[in-house]
């Protein structure tokens, strides 16, 4: 474009609202019935509600009145042709720019109550906010709302929304609105109760018999009650004497997280990298990094004994709390990515650092004291739930599905036509 012949936007304008039922070709008849009066088109948004829309055009104002007048009484006819309603609005000199502290917000509710939208909507109003657009990300296996809100102080309405998350038991995630969402690049997640259901070590735990103490020992340090890497010493030695072969047994019990699939799969078609770093074994996480496709991986290693058995100790560097942040920015390095374009999962507090560190720290079905210092926790157990956090649709999702399933089968062949017999 000619920068030299721009002209500013209207000083005046026409906002032309269209109610009824859709139908195809209402949006290219309106504005060939606005052509005639040579208006610029300022601003266009439409939605469409279970086959009800709503079509708002922001047009410029003809110059003199009777021109105004014209436009009005020319779109009411058109309406009527049409059988739609339509309100004309004149005079609103309206071109304003959202106003600043944009932030986009996503609830997950399984159901979402309507008490929920509603506790939302007024807390966004006591922080001085305004909905500028409500869209639905998903309608299962949870339903998925997204509010681009501005106006509002990020913190606060986190804060404000954070109580009206846990009375009404949904989940909710404030985000500031911009490039860096997008950006994100890099998606690093902890390995047990996240990617995979359980926990590894206490499976290894019951075949020792000593499952009990471990999953106390687990739990406790889940909570941040104990040093992790202190932990877990203590609960490899319980494992000693154990026949390695157990690892195996294991390895092929392992459950992958409802939606794990989903989540790396549609990460990976969208250009991301994947990783996983785990205070667990690479008996296990190894398998998992070939299996997904992932880039990245570590955890510790079980020590093995030349008679077969676990000697009751790991060996190298511990990969602790501190030891997951480092990872994420070796990840991160390694990938090319600023940690501020990473997404970092996980669900106890030896993850705390590495969601500090990263540019959104999701606590997904977490504990309490990893839930209230992450970006934003998740508590359905769904972990492709993930991507409408970074704005992606199920639908989006299901499409990208299909084409690759279409692509892998390849056409069906059609059957050969039978060719029709002579009348007797």
């Amino acid at each position: 474009m000619n920068t030299a012949l721009a002209l500013p936007p209207p000083a005046a304008t026409v906002l032309v609202t269209v109610y009824g039922a859709d139908r195809p070709g209402v949006t290219a008849s309106l504005f060939a019935a606005l052509e005639p009066f040579g208006v610029p088109v300022v601003d266009v948004e439409q939605v469409v509600v279970r086959g009800r829309l709503v079509l708002a055009v922001l047009v410029g104002a003809p110059g003199e009145a009777d021109g105004q007048t014209a436009l009005r009484v020319g779109l009411h006819r058109w309406a009527a042709a049409e059988k739609l309603d339509v309100e004309v609005v004149t005079g609103l000199g309206d071109n304003r720019k959202r106003r600043q502290g944009r932030t986009h917000v996503t609830v997950l509710g399984a159901p979402l109550p309507a008490a929920a939208m509603a506790g939302m909507a007024r807390e966004i109003t006591e922080c001085r906010g305004n909905i500028d657009r409500i869209v639905r990300l998903a309608k299962y296996p949870v339903t998925a709302i997204e509010l681009d809100v501005s106006g509002a102080d990020p913190d606060l309405l986190r804060e404000r929304l954070a109580r009206v998350a846990a009375q009404e038991h949904v989940d909710i995630a404030v985000q500031p609105a911009g490039l860096s969402r997008r950006a994100k690049r890099l998606v690093v997640m902890d390995v047990d109760s996240t990617l995979i259901e359980g926990e590894v070590i206490e499976e290894l735990a019951a075949r020792a018999g000593c499952l009990e103490a471990v999953a106390g020992i687990t739990q406790r340090a889940m909570r941040g009650e104990l040093d992790f890497a202190g932990s877990l010493r203590e609960r490899v030695a319980l494992l000693k004497g154990l026949d390695a072969g157990a690892l195996d047994d294991v390895r092929a019990s392992v459950r992958l997280m409802p939606g794990a699939r989903t989540l790396v799969r549609t990460l990976k078609r969208l250009g991301y990298l994947v990783g996983i770093v785990s205070g667990g074994f690479t008996h296990v996480t190894d398998s998992l990094r070939d299996e997904l496709g992932l880039d990245f991986a570590l955890a510790n290693t079980l020590e093995i004994g030349a008679d077969g058995r676990l000697t009751g100790q790991v060996t190298g560097p511990i990969v602790d709390r501190a030891g997951k942040a480092a990872a994420l920015r070796e990840f991160a390095e390694a990938a090319g990515v600023p940690a501020t374009d990473t997404v970092a999962i996980g669900d106890g507090a030896n993850d705390l650092d590495m969601l500090a560190a990263a540019g959104l720290g999701v606590a997904f079905n977490a504990k309490p004291v990893v839930r209230e210092q992450a970006d934003t926790a998740v508590n359905v157990p769904f972990l492709d739930t993930i991507l409408y956090l970074l704005g992606i649709t199920r639908e989006e999702v299901e499409v990208a599905d299909a084409s690759e399933e279409a692509i892998e089968t390849g056409p069906i062949e059609a059957a050969p036509m039978e060719t029709a017999k002579p009348a007797a």
